[in-house]
């Protein structure tokens, strides 16, 4: 299909205002791009009453998680969400938005967990950042006035990686938190996957083929660490046991194809998936819900399959 006539103005603006690929600048330039295109809180619905950071600890010592918490006279659900940014960008600031509408919407309390970025920090650290803080509010939830037994996790991008990353953390060990869901937003799911949906998604003007491989080539410290399956969930040995999962993908996306991958791997494994397609989209498109009514429609499933599932 043709792009969404919004997305189209978006490409357009882009090319008349020069837009220049992360992959194509120095770390420190890239870092400093994306921070200036987070986009502010959005209008379009009711925010949490509390919005409150924490250090917790983990792995390399102190990290930063960001809570969000609705008003409510019982203890709510809890969402951990993973910011995107190819593991190399972002912060807790890049899914602010995403977090603060989420909380309102399901309701539910939802925790943004920061953790060390690459090259600085290599693949596992995200993951062991991202699991420690998974296990803090798990054992903590009642401290943050939420429900540690409803727990879901979540994230787009490479933070919809991580989250997939921290079902099969949680499967595998005999301590590990009880997660009930996860929602996965146009994750990658195979290092250097090569599909029909990567060879044909080269746009410079979105998240292409080639910001996949240098998030890639950034992210690992060497590329035989991306057959590991918490780099590359679809590599997992077993995928039975993983909880329910609401997966979401794009048609002007290079990840489509690993999506629909790990849908047909979850399914044949006996896990329920819901599973969202949107032909006419780009990687990215939640980021873009305060112009995009279908973007917010998706939203609005994001909220629904979390309040199914944690209810």
């Amino acid at each position: 299909m043709p792009l969404d006539p919004i997305i189209k103005r978006v490409r357009e603006f882009r090319v008349e205002t020069g837009f220049t690929p992360l992959y194509t600048m120095s770390i420190d330039a890239a870092r400093k791009a994306d921070a200036e295109t987070e986009a502010t809180a959005w209008t379009w619905h009711d925010h949490p009453e509390e919005i409150f950071e924490l250090s917790v600890p983990g792995p390399a010592g102190e990290q930063p998680i960001r809570v969000y918490r609705p008003q409510s006279e019982t203890p709510l659900p809890v969402l951990m969400y993973f910011f995107g940014g190819g593991w190399v960008v972002g912060s807790l600031e890049t899914s602010d938005a995403i977090c603060r509408a989420l909380a309102k919407m399901v309701p539910c309390t939802v925790v943004s967990a920061g953790y060390r970025l690459a090259p600085e920090h290599t693949f596992p650290a995200a993951v062991e950042d991202c699991y420690a803080a998974v296990k803090w509010v798990a054992e903590h939830a009642g401290e943050l006035g939420a429900d540690g037994s409803r727990l879901a996790v979540g994230g787009d991008s490479s933070g919809g990686n991580l989250a997939a990353a921290m079902t099969l953390l949680a499967k595998d060990d005999e301590d590990g938190p009880e997660i009930a869901a996860q929602v996965l937003v146009y994750p990658p799911f195979r290092a250097y996957a090569d599909t029909k949906s990567m060879r044909e998604n080269k746009d410079p003007m979105f998240f292409n083929a080639y910001s996949s491989e240098w998030f890639w080539d950034v992210y690992l410290a060497e590329r035989a660490d991306g057959e590991s399956p918490l780099a590359s969930p679809l590599d997992a040995a077993d995928h039975s046991g993983l909880p329910a999962a609401l997966v979401m993908t794009a048609e002007y996306c290079p990840l489509a194809d690993e999506g629909k991958d790990y849908v047909d791997v979850l399914t044949g494994a006996g896990v329920p998936v819901e599973f969202h397609h949107y032909e006419d989209l780009t990687h990215g498109f939640l980021a873009l819900s305060s112009i995009l009514p279908v973007a917010r429609d998706a939203m609005g499933l994001i909220a629904d399959f979390l309040r199914r599932k944690l209810a």
